[in-house]
């Protein structure tokens, strides 16, 4: 029965190591490795460490995939040997092992065209003034705590802070290798049911945000942008940043005449550096735009398309009367919304990425 099992076992992981193309993962690291070791590597501060997030990110994948195969191969031998004293040691180590696999499994889901891109996050509190712009913070709090976990690097692109706590809006850049096609599950309207520490009356309040999540899209996608339809304005960063940044009109605002759509980066330390910014990202917007419009034209003939728009909560976190968190679009429920709104986004992450592919 063991020996069934890691067979199996065995099978599935040498087809998952097929599907990552492990080999070609392999040579880019090599690769990345060689320009980690040249003498002037480190005189670009943020390309650096860039290469080297992306160097370590899929080093530890191959080693986990290398190690999970070979401790598969070692009890397969043990299973092979017929000592009937190693049956229960062997049994306890396949369910281990096949845990693990269903762990790893996640990353066969991620096979997007940008799911291993960088993501730009944006969150925009919804009305209700103070209420809505402290579940934007919340919910900045909870992708940062995520990233830390996956060891991805948060870099804050442009502000708006609240009057007195919180964002009004805030835009947001995240580094890391499956960035976008983790984070994408929380592309939507989010809504939050609590008791307001705001509230002196101590009411249930419920207040809505929306967050947008973007891949970072690389020189290769082409988004055909005609200057004639943008209006650039530059304006006094009011962020935080290092000496001059804000002292100068170093911050960008692009607003693409056509459909409206309006960029703003602040927190780059040049005008140029700024304006690059808000033009990936108003690039990104535009490109989403059209696939959502792709994507809409095909799914209305089912009915079933839905925009990330206000009254379309794709989740719904509740801390009173009782504690829930519920991704409407999967059924997904935890009953432990603090762990959540500390970063454990895994198993809504994982049960999205399944829920797409049905």
């Amino acid at each position: 029965m063991n020996l069934d099992k890691l067979q199996i076992l065995d099978t599935k992981i040498e087809g998952a190591m097929n599907l990552l193309k492990l080999p070609d993962l392999k040579i880019k690291a090599q690769q990345l490795e060689l320009q980690m070791n040249e003498t002037d590597f480190w005189s670009d501060q943020k390309r650096a460490q860039n290469i080297s997030q992306d160097y370590q990110s899929i080093k530890s994948e191959v080693e986990k995939w290398e190690e999970i195969k070979k401790q598969v191969v070692d009890l397969l031998e043990l299973a092979q040997s017929g000592d009937e004293s190693l049956e229960k040691e062997i049994e306890n180590q396949t369910a281990q092992l096949e845990k693990k696999f269903q762990d790893y499994e996640l990353f066969l889901l991620l096979n997007g065209p940008y799911d291993q891109n960088n993501a730009i996050v944006a969150i925009h509190a919804g009305s209700g003034g103070t209420e809505a712009q402290d579940w934007a913070e919340m919910l900045l709090r909870m992708i940062s705590r995520f990233c830390e976990k996956q060891n991805w690097r948060l870099e804050i692109l442009d502000e708006s802070r609240g009057e007195k706590v919180g964002y009004k809006s805030i835009t947001f850049r995240i580094t890391g290798r499956y960035a976008f096609g983790y984070l994408k599950s929380e592309h939507g309207v989010h809504r939050m049911v609590r008791i307001s520490p705001f509230d002196a009356e101590k009411m249930r309040h419920t207040t809505f945000a929306l967050m947008e999540v973007l891949p970072e899209l690389d020189d290769r996608i082409e988004v055909s942008v005609d200057p004639k339809d943008l209006r650039i304005d530059t304006f006094m960063s009011g962020g935080k940043g290092g000496q001059s940044v804000n002292t100068t009109y170093s911050a960008v605002r692009i607003v693409h005449l056509p459909t409206g759509i309006s960029v703003s980066c602040q927190n780059e330390r040049s005008q140029m550096q700024n304006k690059e910014t808000a033009m990936k990202i108003l690039k990104a917007k535009l490109h989403l735009l059209e696939e959502e419009k792709q994507a809409k034209a095909h799914k209305e003939l089912r009915g079933e398309y839905k925009s990330a728009e206000w009254g379309n909560q794709i989740r719904s976190y509740v801390l009173h009367p009782y504690h829930l968190v519920k991704d409407h679009r999967t059924d997904y429920e935890s009953t432990d919304p603090e762990g959540v709104l500390e970063g454990e986004l895994l198993p809504l992450c994982e049960a999205y990425l399944k829920w797409i592919k049905e």
